[in-house]
């Protein structure tokens, strides 16, 4: 069993940066791919961007592409989001997700492909 516990959300103007944490619990954390997701008001859940177990191989869903940074700290059991150049569209729930796998270059883009989740950190951008 793994617990994610999201934090760093708040509210931030247009332009600004914001920088989410998920602690995870346990000692096997660096078995898990991470991945962050999002979900704005009305609309599906949708991925944001993943690392896998060594902290390589990160997508990044194009609409946050080179202004989101995913990293991981496999000693801290923590994975992070650096959310730069921030836009009102940005605004939602942020979930961090945990997916075992022994495939150490393995990471996923896709929800149900994931084990645990956090039960979320709400961003808001405003105009």
């Amino acid at each position: 069993q793994v617990q994610l516990v999201e934090s760093g959300g708040g509210l931030v103007q247009a332009g600004g940066s914001l920088r989410l944490s998920c602690a995870a619990s346990g000692r096997t954390f660096s078995s898990y791919a991470m991945g962050w997701f999002r979900q704005a008001p009305g609309k599906e859940r949708e991925f944001v961007a993943a690392i896998n177990r060594s902290g390589g191989r990160s997508p990044y869903a194009d609409s946050v592409k080179a202004r989101f940074t995913i990293s991981r700290d496999n000693a801290k059991n923590t994975v992070y989001l650096q959310m730069n150049s921030l836009k009102p569209e940005d605004t939602a729930v942020y979930y961090c997700a945990a997916k075992y796998t022994p495939i150490t270059t393995m990471s996923s883009l896709i929800p149900s492909e994931y084990d645990y989740w956090g039960q979320g950190t709400q961003v808001t951008v405003s105009s």
